[in-house]
């Protein structure tokens, strides 16, 4: 980085000398000497003042758009949204009471829907004429495990 843009995007970062070498473990003799151009600025200052000016999100094409606002403590989206670390952290539970409530209302088929036509998937260089299987509805599943109860209890009888 050169040292023009190095002290530009410092003093964008950052207020005074005070909190820039608080932040980068250094003395502030330090960052005068670097702002000053006495001395050249360490590499790894380099990359944490980009880091900084990034938003502490790694630079890789899926983060694009991404940021941190450090002073409010929260991850910014490109549309806007903003997460912070005790929502991010219940996504977790939020995730496993969706898929037990899915289990205890039995939720897990998808409805046959006449009217969307996709074609069928490509199999070994031919389409498929029929679906391999069918989605059941819930009255069939509750047949299904009446029917596999008493075979259970006629087995356990004798």
């Amino acid at each position: 980085m050169l040292h023009e843009s190095f002290v530009k995007l410092f003093w964008r970062h950052f207020d005074n000398i005070a909190e820039a070498s608080a932040w980068f473990h250094v003395r502030p003799i330090t960052v005068k000497r670097w702002l000053s151009g006495h001395i050249d600025v360490n590499p790894m200052a380099e990359k944490l003042l980009i880091i900084r000016a990034r938003g502490y999100l790694p630079d890789d094409t899926r983060w694009q758009g991404f940021r941190v606002d450090e002073d409010r403590c929260i991850i910014i989206t490109p549309e806007g949204r903003q997460f912070s670390p005790k929502e991010l952290d219940s996504w977790a539970l939020r995730f496993d009471e969706y898929h037990a409530l899915k289990r205890l209302y039995e939720l897990d088929y998808v409805p046959v829907r006449s009217n969307v036509v996709t074609q069928l998937p490509f199999r070994g260089g031919r389409r498929l004429k029929q679906p391999r299987h069918e989605t059941i509805s819930k009255d069939k599943k509750k047949q299904q495990r009446k029917i596999m109860a008493k075979h259970a209890t006629k087995k356990q009888a004798p």
